[in-house]
Protein backbone atom coordinates (compact mmCIF):
# COMPACT_ATOMS: atom_id res chain seq x y z
CA UNK A 1 0.00 0.00 0.00
CA UNK A 2 1.29 3.46 -0.93
CA UNK A 3 0.32 7.07 -0.13
CA UNK A 4 -1.04 9.70 -2.52
CA UNK A 5 0.21 13.59 -2.14
CA UNK A 6 -1.52 16.29 -4.10
CA UNK A 7 -0.85 20.08 -3.54
CA UNK A 8 -2.19 22.69 -5.94
CA UNK A 9 -0.33 25.72 -4.72
CA UNK A 10 -1.83 29.22 -6.18
CA UNK A 11 -2.49 32.53 -5.36
CA UNK A 12 -4.65 33.44 -2.63
CA UNK A 13 -7.65 31.45 -2.67
CA UNK A 14 -10.94 33.46 -1.40
CA UNK A 15 -10.82 32.25 2.12
CA UNK A 16 -14.60 31.63 2.10
CA UNK A 17 -14.08 29.35 -0.63
CA UNK A 18 -11.64 27.19 0.61
CA UNK A 19 -14.31 24.48 2.77
CA UNK A 20 -16.02 23.67 0.02
CA UNK A 21 -13.39 23.42 -1.96
CA UNK A 22 -11.98 21.15 0.34
CA UNK A 23 -15.18 18.56 0.08
CA UNK A 24 -15.56 19.20 -3.76
CA UNK A 25 -12.12 17.78 -4.24
CA UNK A 26 -12.40 14.72 -1.66
CA UNK A 27 -15.75 14.14 -3.97
CA UNK A 28 -14.31 14.44 -7.50
CA UNK A 29 -11.16 12.67 -6.86
CA UNK A 30 -12.26 10.26 -4.88
CA UNK A 31 -14.66 8.93 -7.61
CA UNK A 32 -12.46 9.08 -10.06
CA UNK A 33 -10.28 6.56 -7.97
CA UNK A 34 -13.02 3.84 -6.71
CA UNK A 35 -14.80 3.92 -10.55
CA UNK A 36 -11.13 2.94 -11.60
CA UNK A 37 -11.31 0.36 -8.69
CA UNK A 38 -9.01 1.46 -6.34
CA UNK A 39 -10.20 1.89 -2.62
CA UNK A 40 -7.81 3.49 0.57
CA UNK A 41 -7.02 3.55 4.34
CA UNK A 42 -8.09 7.62 4.92
CA UNK A 43 -8.31 10.74 2.81
CA UNK A 44 -7.95 14.34 4.43
CA UNK A 45 -7.55 17.53 2.61
CA UNK A 46 -6.07 20.65 3.67
CA UNK A 47 -6.64 23.93 1.76
CA UNK A 48 -5.27 27.86 2.92
CA UNK A 49 -4.60 31.04 1.28
CA UNK A 50 -2.31 29.69 -1.72
CA UNK A 51 -2.91 26.14 -1.50
CA UNK A 52 -5.32 23.04 -1.48
CA UNK A 53 -4.88 19.43 -1.71
CA UNK A 54 -5.12 16.37 0.17
CA UNK A 55 -3.52 13.10 1.46
CA UNK A 56 -4.75 9.74 0.36
CA UNK A 57 -3.01 6.68 2.45
CA UNK A 58 -3.03 2.94 1.70
CA UNK A 59 -3.84 2.84 -2.17
CA UNK A 60 -2.92 -0.28 -3.56
CA UNK A 61 -0.17 0.05 -6.10
CA UNK A 62 -2.19 -1.34 -9.08
CA UNK A 63 -5.71 -1.84 -9.77
CA UNK A 64 -6.91 -5.47 -9.56
CA UNK A 65 -7.32 -7.81 -12.20
CA UNK A 66 -10.83 -8.65 -13.53
CA UNK A 67 -12.27 -11.79 -14.71
CA UNK A 68 -15.77 -11.31 -16.27
CA UNK A 69 -17.70 -14.26 -17.67
CA UNK A 70 -20.80 -13.43 -20.53
CA UNK A 71 -22.68 -15.45 -21.32
CA UNK A 72 -23.44 -15.82 -24.93
CA UNK A 73 -25.61 -18.26 -27.68
CA UNK A 74 -26.07 -21.86 -28.23
CA UNK A 75 -23.94 -23.69 -29.50
CA UNK A 76 -24.50 -24.12 -33.52
CA UNK A 77 -26.08 -20.94 -33.37
CA UNK A 78 -25.84 -18.73 -36.71
CA UNK A 79 -22.46 -17.68 -37.69
CA UNK A 80 -23.95 -13.72 -37.27
CA UNK A 81 -25.58 -14.09 -33.84
CA UNK A 82 -21.75 -15.82 -32.61
CA UNK A 83 -20.02 -12.90 -34.16
CA UNK A 84 -21.97 -10.62 -32.97
CA UNK A 85 -21.49 -11.92 -29.34
CA UNK A 86 -17.92 -11.94 -29.89
CA UNK A 87 -17.51 -8.32 -31.01
CA UNK A 88 -19.64 -7.32 -27.76
CA UNK A 89 -17.52 -9.46 -25.53
CA UNK A 90 -14.56 -7.47 -27.25
CA UNK A 91 -13.06 -11.37 -27.81
CA UNK A 92 -11.52 -12.38 -30.75
CA UNK A 93 -12.95 -16.02 -31.48
CA UNK A 94 -14.72 -18.89 -29.52
CA UNK A 95 -10.97 -20.10 -28.47
CA UNK A 96 -11.52 -17.28 -26.10
CA UNK A 97 -14.66 -18.70 -24.74
CA UNK A 98 -15.88 -22.05 -22.90
CA UNK A 99 -18.98 -24.21 -23.34
CA UNK A 100 -21.37 -24.82 -20.57
CA UNK A 101 -23.98 -27.01 -19.65
CA UNK A 102 -27.88 -26.01 -18.59
CA UNK A 103 -30.95 -27.92 -18.99
CA UNK A 104 -31.34 -26.34 -22.54
CA UNK A 105 -28.34 -27.75 -23.59
CA UNK A 106 -24.84 -26.36 -24.85
CA UNK A 107 -24.06 -22.28 -25.15
CA UNK A 108 -20.91 -20.11 -25.30
CA UNK A 109 -19.73 -18.35 -21.97
CA UNK A 110 -16.58 -15.23 -23.22
CA UNK A 111 -13.82 -15.18 -20.76
CA UNK A 112 -12.43 -11.61 -20.41
CA UNK A 113 -10.07 -10.61 -18.33
CA UNK A 114 -8.79 -6.96 -17.87
CA UNK A 115 -5.34 -7.31 -16.18
CA UNK A 116 -5.07 -4.39 -13.37
CA UNK A 117 -3.19 -1.12 -13.94
CA UNK A 118 -0.68 1.09 -12.42
CA UNK A 119 -2.36 3.21 -10.19
CA UNK A 120 -0.03 6.18 -11.08
CA UNK A 121 -1.31 6.27 -14.57
CA UNK A 122 -5.22 6.46 -12.98
CA UNK A 123 -3.92 9.29 -11.02
CA UNK A 124 -2.15 11.04 -13.77
CA UNK A 125 -5.66 10.76 -15.56
CA UNK A 126 -8.17 11.68 -12.80
CA UNK A 127 -6.02 14.64 -11.59
CA UNK A 128 -6.16 17.00 -14.79
CA UNK A 129 -10.02 15.72 -15.49
CA UNK A 130 -10.79 17.17 -11.54
CA UNK A 131 -8.96 20.71 -12.23
CA UNK A 132 -10.58 21.05 -15.34
CA UNK A 133 -14.34 20.03 -14.00
CA UNK A 134 -13.69 21.81 -10.63
CA UNK A 135 -17.00 23.73 -9.98
CA UNK A 136 -15.67 27.68 -7.98
CA UNK A 137 -18.74 29.13 -7.61
CA UNK A 138 -16.25 31.73 -9.43
CA UNK A 139 -13.45 30.87 -11.97
CA UNK A 140 -11.08 33.41 -14.06
CA UNK A 141 -9.40 32.53 -16.67
CA UNK A 142 -5.81 33.26 -17.20
CA UNK A 143 -2.99 32.31 -20.58
CA UNK A 144 -3.48 31.49 -23.87
CA UNK A 145 -3.37 28.36 -26.18
CA UNK A 146 -2.94 25.19 -24.26
CA UNK A 147 -1.47 27.10 -21.57
CA UNK A 148 -4.95 28.58 -20.58
CA UNK A 149 -6.45 28.43 -16.83
CA UNK A 150 -9.90 28.40 -15.60
CA UNK A 151 -9.33 28.66 -11.92
CA UNK A 152 -10.17 30.51 -9.18
CA UNK A 153 -7.09 31.94 -8.98
CA UNK A 154 -3.04 31.55 -11.27
CA UNK A 155 -2.07 28.24 -10.68
CA UNK A 156 2.06 27.97 -10.39
CA UNK A 157 2.81 24.56 -9.10
CA UNK A 158 1.61 21.00 -8.70
CA UNK A 159 2.78 18.74 -6.33
CA UNK A 160 1.83 14.85 -7.10
CA UNK A 161 3.73 12.14 -5.22
CA UNK A 162 2.72 8.84 -5.01
CA UNK A 163 4.83 6.09 -3.12
CA UNK A 164 7.69 8.48 -2.97
CA UNK A 165 7.85 8.77 -6.88
CA UNK A 166 6.91 11.73 -8.58
CA UNK A 167 3.43 11.27 -11.01
CA UNK A 168 4.19 13.87 -13.77
CA UNK A 169 0.37 15.19 -13.81
CA UNK A 170 0.17 17.80 -16.68
CA UNK A 171 -2.33 20.41 -17.00
CA UNK A 172 -2.80 24.12 -18.32
CA UNK A 173 0.89 23.11 -19.56
CA UNK A 174 2.07 22.60 -15.89
CA UNK A 175 3.84 19.25 -15.19
CA UNK A 176 3.74 18.22 -11.30
CA UNK A 177 6.59 17.88 -9.41
CA UNK A 178 7.73 17.17 -5.76
CA UNK A 179 8.52 20.84 -4.99
CA UNK A 180 6.60 23.32 -3.21
CA UNK A 181 6.33 26.59 -1.37
CA UNK A 182 6.36 28.18 2.08
CA UNK A 183 5.07 31.19 3.23
CA UNK A 184 5.42 34.28 0.83
CA UNK A 185 8.06 36.47 3.26
CA UNK A 186 9.25 34.05 6.00
CA UNK A 187 9.91 30.77 4.48
CA UNK A 188 8.99 30.29 0.72
CA UNK A 189 11.70 28.17 -0.16
CA UNK A 190 10.80 26.17 -2.52
CA UNK A 191 10.99 22.60 -0.74
CA UNK A 192 11.54 19.15 -1.86
CA UNK A 193 9.22 16.60 -0.04
CA UNK A 194 8.76 13.05 -0.27
CA UNK A 195 5.77 12.05 1.12
CA UNK A 196 3.19 13.97 3.55
CA UNK A 197 5.24 13.71 6.82
CA UNK A 198 8.40 15.11 5.14
CA UNK A 199 5.57 17.65 3.13
CA UNK A 200 4.24 18.68 6.41
CA UNK A 201 6.97 18.94 8.52
CA UNK A 202 8.98 21.25 6.48
CA UNK A 203 6.51 23.92 5.80
CA UNK A 204 5.11 23.86 9.54
CA UNK A 205 8.82 24.45 10.31
CA UNK A 206 10.87 26.31 7.57
CA UNK A 207 7.98 26.99 5.55
CA UNK A 208 6.38 28.92 8.26
CA UNK A 209 2.54 27.21 6.49
CA UNK A 210 0.40 25.57 8.82
CA UNK A 211 -1.79 23.19 6.78
CA UNK A 212 -4.81 22.84 9.01
CA UNK A 213 -7.30 24.97 9.05
CA UNK A 214 -8.86 23.79 12.46
CA UNK A 215 -5.37 24.57 14.15
CA UNK A 216 -5.29 27.92 12.38
CA UNK A 217 -8.13 28.47 14.26
CA UNK A 218 -7.60 27.24 17.41
CA UNK A 219 -4.27 28.98 17.60
CA UNK A 220 -6.06 32.66 16.31
CA UNK A 221 -8.87 32.24 19.35
CA UNK A 222 -6.02 31.15 21.89
CA UNK A 223 -3.46 33.84 20.78
CA UNK A 224 -6.69 36.53 20.56
CA UNK A 225 -8.05 35.78 23.60
CA UNK A 226 -4.69 36.06 25.72
CA UNK A 227 -3.11 39.58 24.21
CA UNK A 228 -6.75 40.81 25.17
CA UNK A 229 -6.75 39.03 28.93
CA UNK A 230 -2.89 40.57 29.10
CA UNK A 231 -4.42 43.77 28.16
CA UNK A 232 -7.68 43.73 30.58
CA UNK A 233 -10.22 43.35 28.19
CA UNK A 234 -12.26 40.84 26.33
CA UNK A 235 -12.62 39.87 22.63
CA UNK A 236 -16.15 39.59 21.45
CA UNK A 237 -15.69 36.35 19.72
CA UNK A 238 -17.22 35.32 16.33
CA UNK A 239 -17.22 32.08 14.80
CA UNK A 240 -18.25 32.94 11.24
CA UNK A 241 -15.26 35.75 11.31
CA UNK A 242 -12.81 32.96 13.08
CA UNK A 243 -13.56 30.09 9.85
CA UNK A 244 -12.50 33.36 7.39
CA UNK A 245 -9.63 34.55 9.08
CA UNK A 246 -8.48 31.41 9.17
CA UNK A 247 -8.45 31.25 5.75
CA UNK A 248 -6.71 34.32 5.28
CA UNK A 249 -3.53 33.22 7.02
CA UNK A 250 -0.61 30.53 6.82
CA UNK A 251 0.68 31.45 10.71
CA UNK A 252 -1.28 33.08 12.53
CA UNK A 253 -0.45 36.02 15.02
CA UNK A 254 -3.33 37.70 16.71
CA UNK A 255 -2.05 41.58 17.58
CA UNK A 256 -4.14 43.84 19.51
CA UNK A 257 -4.34 47.21 18.22
CA UNK A 258 -6.08 50.40 18.91
CA UNK A 259 -8.48 52.90 17.02
CA UNK A 260 -9.62 56.78 17.60
CA UNK A 261 -11.71 56.39 20.80
CA UNK A 262 -14.07 58.90 19.03
CA UNK A 263 -15.30 55.68 16.45
CA UNK A 264 -17.27 54.60 19.79
CA UNK A 265 -19.73 57.21 19.26
CA UNK A 266 -21.20 54.96 16.61
CA UNK A 267 -23.94 52.07 17.73
CA UNK A 268 -21.85 49.30 18.68
CA UNK A 269 -23.53 47.00 16.00
CA UNK A 270 -21.90 49.62 13.64
CA UNK A 271 -18.85 49.18 14.94
CA UNK A 272 -18.63 45.74 14.74
CA UNK A 273 -20.07 45.04 11.62
CA UNK A 274 -17.69 47.59 10.36
CA UNK A 275 -14.77 45.62 11.49
CA UNK A 276 -15.95 42.10 10.66
CA UNK A 277 -16.73 43.10 7.07
CA UNK A 278 -14.20 45.58 5.63
CA UNK A 279 -10.69 45.23 8.06
CA UNK A 280 -11.14 41.56 9.12
CA UNK A 281 -11.23 42.66 13.22
CA UNK A 282 -12.54 41.31 16.04
CA UNK A 283 -13.86 43.93 18.30
CA UNK A 284 -12.51 44.04 21.91
CA UNK A 285 -15.25 44.94 24.87
CA UNK A 286 -15.02 45.74 28.85
CA UNK A 287 -15.19 42.97 30.40
CA UNK A 288 -16.74 44.28 33.53
CA UNK A 289 -19.52 46.69 31.63
CA UNK A 290 -19.81 44.70 27.81
CA UNK A 291 -19.49 48.08 26.35
CA UNK A 292 -16.85 47.80 23.14
CA UNK A 293 -13.21 50.03 23.86
CA UNK A 294 -11.27 51.21 21.38
CA UNK A 295 -8.90 48.25 20.58
CA UNK A 296 -9.62 45.83 18.37
CA UNK A 297 -7.82 42.37 17.55
CA UNK A 298 -6.21 41.39 14.06
CA UNK A 299 -4.58 38.52 13.04
CA UNK A 300 -1.44 39.32 11.17
CA UNK A 301 0.08 36.58 8.91
CA UNK A 302 3.18 36.80 10.11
Amino acid sequence: MSELLFEIFCEEIPARMQPRAEADLEKLLGDRLKAAGLDWSSLKTFAGPRRLGLVIDGLPVKTADVREERKGPRVGAPEQAVQGFLRGAGVDSLDQCEQREDKKGSFWVAIIEKPGRATAEVIAEAIPEVIKAFPWPKSMKFGEGEKTQRWVRPIQRLLCVFGGEVVPVEVFGITASNVTEGHRRMGRGPFTVSDFASYKAVLEAEGHVLLDRAVRETLILEGARKVCADAGVEMVEDAGLLTEVAGLVEWPVPVLGEMDPDFLDLPPEVITLTMKTHQKYFAVRDPRTGQLVSKFVTIANQ
